[in-house]
């Protein structure tokens, strides 16, 4: 009788100690190692393809920041996807045209994105991105330069407009200190030699012509960053892309970030691509 009980214990123990891992990056594009949280749902499957999620962590955290925001096993368990969260640094997710060895978004799609198709069963029609704060600004980002290899994206209380006034008045708000203008300065450089308008979403939208995709948008009506999100929803609007949404009470805080993420997988599941 013990052996009986013992068997699918055992399988379920499995699955869940190897439900989660974390592996790194020989970078070349950043020349250091790169950490990378996976989750995938409790019970899968090899012979099964996921939709894959990427999932950007804001600026002054690390790749363990959703995991500490939200139950990541239930996310990936419940909507049946793979959830992917890369370590970000403090680089805004960006190609630095200041730094040679601090080149972001070719980490991300030259190294990281191939090596994740391969190294799990992924549905390359339903990959979708998302991110807080700098995550946001990240998603939005990659999501618009490259928006051919998404599904659609979501950010929540993005840092969406890089422009300098608004990351200093931020940054005071947040740090007491302009040290978030310093280092986008490490990224980008001085601002009066390196506009850094062009980098913001607003800016992207409107030189990316011919993108014409939907994404998700929300902002805490308490968020310092909620102008950001606003500015991109009407631009968004006036172009009559098929966005959606959310500006609901809230702050720039775990406690609002654990409540939104829960939007963005439903966002996704309803958008998944099933021919």
């Amino acid at each position: 009788m013990k052996k009986i009980v013992l068997v699918p214990l055992i399988i379920v123990l499995t699955q869940s100690l190897f439900a989660q891992e974390i592996f790194r990056v020989s970078s070349e594009n950043l020349e250091r190692k790169v950490p990378i949280l996976v989750q995938k749902p409790n019970n899968y499957q090899t012979s099964k393809n996921y939709p894959l999620v990427f999932m950007l962590h804001g600026y002054s955290e690390n790749y363990k920041q959703w995991n500490k925001t939200t139950n990541l096993k239930k996310l990936a368990t419940d909507h049946q996807m793979i959830l992917v969260c890369p370590e970000g640094f403090a680089y805004y997710y960006l190609n630095s045209p200041n730094v040679e060895n601090l080149q972001y978004e070719d980490f991300f799609f030259k190294e990281l994105f191939p090596k994740i198709l391969k190294k799990y069963n992924i549905d390359e029609k339903n990959i979708f991105i998302t991110g807080l704060s700098m995550g946001g600004y990240g998603a939005l980002s990659f999501f618009i330069k490259h928006s051919s290899l998404f599904n659609t994206a979501a950010s929540t209380s993005g840092a969406l407009e890089l422009e300098y006034n608004n990351f200093k008045k931020i940054s005071l708000n947040f740090f007491g200190s302009e040290r978030m203008i310093n280092d986008l300065e490490k990224t980008l450089g001085n601002q009066k030699e390196n506009d850094w308008k062009k980098f913001s979403i607003s800016f992207l939208l409107k030189s990316h012509k011919n993108f014409a995709k939907g994404f998700f948008v929300d902002c805490g009506l308490e968020d310092p960053l909620l102008s950001n999100t606003l500015i991109i929803k009407d631009l968004a609007l006036s172009k009559k892309l098929p966005i959606r949404y959310s500006i609901q009470p809230g702050e720039h805080n775990t406690e609002y970030w654990a409540k939104s993420i829960e939007y963005h997988f439903v966002y996704f599941k309803q958008n998944l691509i099933t021919e």
